[in-house]
């Protein structure tokens, strides 16, 4: 059976599953664990991505230094750049062992394992200095490579760095800590915790269970930057989407029960809009995160918040946490509509909460007038 759903049904599968409905879920832990995992970016021109996703969700009910509790309990780890429950990790151990993957390997994978292979002596000396001395950060790690990291980007002449990389995606070593945003690194097995080893098939059909179930509506295959996938296989079940081309797969869960939407401010890196392609076919969403465009060519601001209201995306916040002077700066409101007394006053009950998170003052554009004038 093939499920026929509007574009708002599907909205708002997408948005219950992401857990930005009235009903607030109250447990960080809880969050991550049905997330499946949030993106460790450190970019603080509002707050940091984890802070925000968590906010986005738990309101005033979120700190920061409960984030920092689940990390230094182990009950949250950092893998391959995003946090995850300690437990899933069990779900990547079949993966680390194939490393550089299953075959057929592409020309790039043959590339990675034959720059390990050749300066084994290098991984070797790695994992002794850890045994030993860690966890301690690249910086402290000494560059013993006889072949060194070659690339067109920052990556170039890395070669400790890429090396933990590459590294942490066979299961050798994994992110300890951060000191002062640098990561430290330590043998994998002092920080993910004991269990088996789930096979690779079974492994890889959880992955696209749970991401299913984070995401509400996917696509079975798309094409997609390196990192956490956003394709989910065999999961759910198959649907279409009206007006909207292509088949999809589905969580039936997401489709119970009734809908109570509220106003959300998302970070540019959060889950309901990273996959710019999915926003726009189900949102009807137009953005960019323009921190990489010269500040002329912006249309929104350096890192806007996409704002959620309801089931639908209908603005942008441009904002920015003015440290030296305590104060959430918001420069503009970018609404894509006329927005209603209900849409203005949600924006600035979560500006205001968002400015207690980060303990700092609110400071609205001028002619900003309130649901309430």
């Amino acid at each position: 059976m093939v499920l026929e759903l509007s574009r708002r049904d599907a909205r708002r599968a997408a948005v219950r599953a992401q857990l930005l409905i009235r009903d607030r879920p109250v447990d960080a832990l809880a969050v991550v664990r049905h997330l499946g995992l949030v993106q460790m970016d450190l970019t603080a021109h509002v707050a940091p991505n984890a802070d925000l996703v968590l906010w986005s969700r738990l309101g005033s009910a979120y700190s920061p230094d409960v984030l920092d509790d689940l990390l230094e309990s182990r009950a949250i780890v950092e893998h391959l750049g995003y946090l995850r429950p300690a437990e899933d990790i069990a779900l990547f151990r079949a993966q680390m062992a194939a490393w550089p993957g299953v075959e057929p390997l592409s020309a790039w994978r043959r590339e990675l394992e034959a720059w390990v292979e050749a300066n084994r002596a290098c991984r070797d000396a790695i994992l002794t200095l850890l045994r030993s001395e860690g966890p301690l950060p690249a910086r402290e790690i000494p560059d013993t490579c006889v072949v060194p990291w070659r690339s067109s980007g920052w990556t170039n002449s890395k070669n400790v760095q890429r090396m933990l990389d590459l590294m942490e995606q066979r299961g050798e070593v994994a992110v300890s800590s951060r000191e002062n945003r640098e990561r430290t690194w330590d043998l994998a097995p002092r920080v993910h915790p004991d269990g088996p080893t789930v096979p690779f098939e079974e492994a890889e059909r959880e992955r696209d269970r749970r991401r299913l179930a984070a995401l509400g509506i996917a696509r079975a295959r798309v094409t997609f930057p390196p990192g956490e996938p956003n394709h989910v296989g065999e999961a759910g079940v198959e649907a279409v989407v009206e007006g909207v081309r292509g088949r999809w797969r589905v969580d039936p869960a997401a489709l119970e029960g009734g809908f109570s939407g509220r106003t959300a401010l998302l970070s540019p890196l959060d889950r309901l809009v990273f996959d710019r392609k999915r926003m726009a076919e189900l949102f009807e969403f137009d953005y960019q995160l323009e921190m990489y465009k010269p500040a002329a060519s912006r249309r929104w601001g350096y890192f806007a918040l996409p704002v959620l209201h309801g089931d639908r995306l209908v603005g942008k916040v441009d904002a920015h946490r003015d440290a030296g002077a305590g104060v959430l700066r918001v420069a503009a409101v970018h609404w894509d509509e006329e927005p209603t007394g209900a849409m203005r006053g949600g924006v600035e009950r979560e500006l205001r909460s968002l400015a207690g998170l980060l303990e700092v003052e609110l400071m609205l554009p001028s002619g900003w007038s309130s649901a309430d004038d």
